[in-house]
């Protein structure tokens, strides 16, 4: 009897009760008003392809193939295809799951798992600002240098007159990026100077100052933000016609550039390179916890931006499909833009008479704008045309991305006020993220945008990811969930997703997120150290994300402090307002639940019984 009071005690606190049925019947009803007004996509092929412009962007194109050299060559891809298997499919596949099964992006949806946990949502929109502040940043560039492409003779091929005496200062010199020669630690080559002098017009500190955004960078930013509006100005109904050309084009560019790349001389030994294992790194920790925020950074997740596109759909959509197909080609596109790069970067050691590792110059941004514009100046054939298609692919994938990220904040705003328009919420968001965004066209730029990269784009996002999946699969419970799954897609939840949400991701999530903590070191800009000014600032950021965490949870449990501890905390947590968006699916889903719960009072099984028999996929 004991036991059985447990179960039905724990199955009140995650799920609905009778009386809340009752609640949940009426809440339905006053919803079916609003059902008509959520937009939703044309069709399944549109969410698919809006996924995979998403997902498929920078991290895909110059952070992989660095990561994957830095941590083991071919070794890397073990850790990173484990890594994907048991935290980013899974974490792929809730967030879908999340926003299909309430059709509302992250705050209404994290609101409807509990009142105490929506304020995961506002962390999760404070990194997502931060991203997309400096994502848009990096398109400018990325715009920057392909306008300046259309010359025979690339602007980054050649040192200038005007570079000598500063060079001097520093006693140092340039090396022309058409020349054979390797770059001695003297030297630097005209890729490298061009980028930081001519380009970022980088400054060396920036104790007195960031200085003033430059002119030329600050119109590709506008124009960046213009497209991403043009494309995201009617929600999904305007994104997803734009999702075909953003999902499709980048990979015609990419594979022309794959078939030059692998066929020039001496690729072979650039692809080798890649891919040879030093099965030695796989025993350091640091390798796997790469391979978790590379997972983390390619798929999106952790962002909302997930949630955000999947509430789009129709309430029975194949997303357990979609989540396969999208995390699959954004491994592949990884692979794939590993092996252009290091097949043209084989091509550059070939010909200058050096190892591989001697033309890689930097990782990050600087393979995109100075290792691999200094292998396209020595193209003996058209190089101006592959510059051209490689900065316009990394453009076009930018704003596949960029338009997620902005439509995160978009659907957040018009979910809490649905009677405002979406392109004047969209309009707005834009004006307010490029005025924000002219902070990194400065000469102080980089700087500014390393520090909002860790502190909001990695620390804030994995706190909110923690969170994310800790109160979804542990508070709410991963039963629960599955059994939401199961009657979303009308098929049994695998045993490998049980395995998955129930005990692998959370535990794993939370070890990585640990050592995180306890291995983080003073953040730097190559060897520069930020004032301490700077680095409060920083962690302003992280401070600001946890207190909208804390007080949107104590918020609830302010309000129900009459209940006494600890059922103010209890109520806080229900679940009243977690069920479909349509009203016949909610009945329907209600007469599931209750046919779910009285199956399993039946068998009269204990706590530990009930999660082994879930694990073992009864």
């Amino acid at each position: 009897m004991a036991d059985e009071k447990k179960v039905t005690t724990s199955f009140t606190i995650s799920s609905e009760t009778n009386k809340q049925n009752n609640n949940v019947r009426n809440s339905s009803t006053e919803q079916g008003s609003d059902e008509s007004q959520r937009a939703t996509w044309d069709n399944g092929l549109q969410f698919l392809m809006s996924c995979i412009a998403m997902s498929v962007g920078f991290g895909n194109i110059w952070r992989f193939p660095f990561v994957a050299y830095e941590n083991g060559g071919g070794a890397f891809l073990i850790p990173y295809i484990i890594v994907l298997i048991i935290i980013g499919r899974p974490f792929y596949y809730m967030e879908m799951c999340i926003g299909q099964f309430t059709s509302r992006a992250t705050g209404q949806a994290y609101r409807a798992i509990g009142p105490m946990f929506e304020g995961i949502a506002y962390a999760q929109l404070i990194g997502t600002i931060c991203v997309q502040t400096y994502y848009c940043c990096l398109m400018a560039i990325s715009l920057f240098y392909m306008v300046n492409s259309f010359t025979s003779n690339l602007p980054w091929s050649y040192c200038r007159d005007e570079w000598n005496q500063s060079l001097v200062e520093q006693g140092l010199e340039c090396v022309a990026s058409t020349s054979r020669t390797a770059a001695s630690n003297s030297s630097l080559s005209s890729s490298e100077l061009y980028y930081k002098w001519e380009v970022l017009k980088e400054v060396s500190q920036i104790y007195d100052g960031i200085g003033i955004p430059d002119w030329k960078l600050t119109l590709c930013l506008l124009f960046s933000w213009i497209a991403c509006f043009v494309v995201s100005n009617n929600g999904v109904k305007s994104s997803g016609k734009f999702s075909y050309f953003l999902a499709l084009f980048p990979y015609v560019i990419m594979f022309v550039i794959l078939i030059r790349g692998v066929t020039l001389e001496g690729s072979a030994t650039g692809l080798l390179y890649f891919i040879q294992p030093q099965w030695d790194k796989l025993l350091g920790a640091d390798v796997w916890y790469a391979a978790v925020t590379q997972c983390f950074f390619s798929l999106n997740v952790g962002f909302g931006s997930i949630v955000m596109y999947s509430s789009y759909n129709s309430f029975d959509h194949p997303v357990n499909r979609d989540a396969l197909i999208v995390t699959t080609i954004d491994t592949f596109t990884s692979l794939l833009s590993g092996a252009t790069i290091f097949g043209i970067l084989g091509n550059l050691a070939n010909e200058m008479g050096v190892e591989v590792s001697d033309v890689i110059s930097t990782g990050g941004s600087g393979i995109a704008f100075i290792s691999y514009p200094e292998a396209i100046a020595k193209f003996d054939q058209v190089p101006w045309l592959f510059a051209i298609l490689f900065f316009l692919m990394l453009w076009v994938l930018g704003v596949g991305s960029l338009v997620a990220l902005q439509s995160t904040f978009n659907s957040i705003v018009l979910d809490a006020y649905p009677n405002l328009k979406t392109s004047y919420v969209s309009g707005a968001t834009a004006i307010i993220m490029f005025l924000v965004g002219l902070v990194y066209v400065t000469p102080g730029g980089q700087f500014i945008l390393t520090l909002v990269d860790f502190f909001g784009g990695t620390f804030v996002i994995f706190i909110a990811a923690v969170l994310e999946i800790v109160v979804l699969m542990w508070v709410y419970g991963a039963t629960n969930f599955c059994d939401d799954v199961e009657y979303m897609t009308k098929s049994k939840v695998s045993i490998y997703w049980k395995w998955m949400w129930g005990f692998v991701t959370p535990t794993v999530t939370i070890l990585i997120f640990v050592y995180f903590v306890a291995t983080i070191t003073e953040v730097t800009y190559g060897s520069y150290t930020y004032p301490r000014s700077a680095l409060i600032c920083g962690w302003m950021i992280v401070a600001v994300s946890c207190i909208a965490i804390i007080f949107m949870a104590l918020k609830p449990v302010f309000k129900n402090r009459k209940l006494g501890f600890p059922e103010m905390f209890i109520e806080s947590c229900r679940s009243t307002k977690w069920k479909p968006d349509s009203s016949k699916a909610t009945m329907e889903w209600i007469q599931f639940k209750q046919a779910k719960k009285e199956e399993r009072e039946k068998k009269n099984q204990s706590w530990i019984k009930q999660k082994l028999a879930f694990l073992a996929g009864k």
